[in-house]
């Protein structure tokens, strides 16, 4: 399906793209699925105040490893983002760190996944702070595997004179 435009939007809100990776729909059930399922995240993503430009069924082939969608697909993704001045697209579909991390690169704008945006629903949701802590922990959690590579700047640090010493810091000792 192409990437569908809904109109103008104030300038001052979070403009957000969301879009859902499908594979392979055979029958017209599974086509009124994906749009219901995407009328879905449409509307997580607006619960928590961004402003939805464009969406999107982006059918698959096969899941690709770095990036989940297929190279065409990115980039028609990034023609988009960069039309609509969009600083989120919202992947309605679980990705790996490095998807995550390649896709930023490659889009320009930040990019979370179906996980994260529940966790967000939750963290503005939360009428405890029992509740918030909680939330703020499996935040957390969620977030200790996005920090590898991450900091690869400090990898060539050493901690002493010439040959002695050890690596240096690490990103998460940091």
């Amino acid at each position: 399906m192409p990437i569908s435009s809904d109109g103008p939007v104030s300038q001052s809100a979070t403009r957000a793209a969301v879009i859902l990776p499908w594979e392979r729909p055979d029958r017209q059930e599974e086509v009124r699925a994906a749009e219901a399922r995407l009328e879905e995240a449409v509307g997580l993503a607006a619960s928590i105040g961004l402003v939805i430009v464009r969406k999107a069924v982006l059918l698959l082939r096969a899941r690709r490893p770095a990036t989940l969608l297929g190279s065409g697909q990115v980039e028609s993704l990034r023609a988009a983002v960069q039309e609509d001045r969009v600083a989120v697209v919202v992947v309605d579909s679980r990705l790996t760190p490095v998807q995550q991390r390649n896709l930023e690169r490659a889009l320009g704008c930040k990019v979370i996944d179906r996980t994260a945006l529940i966790l967000d629903i939750f963290g503005e949701r939360a009428a405890t702070k029992e509740g918030a802590l909680q939330v703020e922990l499996a935040h957390l959690e969620y977030q200790r595997s996005r920090l590898v590579r991450t900091w690869t700047h400090l990898e060539r640090q050493r901690g002493g004179f010439g040959f002695l010493g050890g690596p240096g810091e690490t990103q998460i000792e940091a």
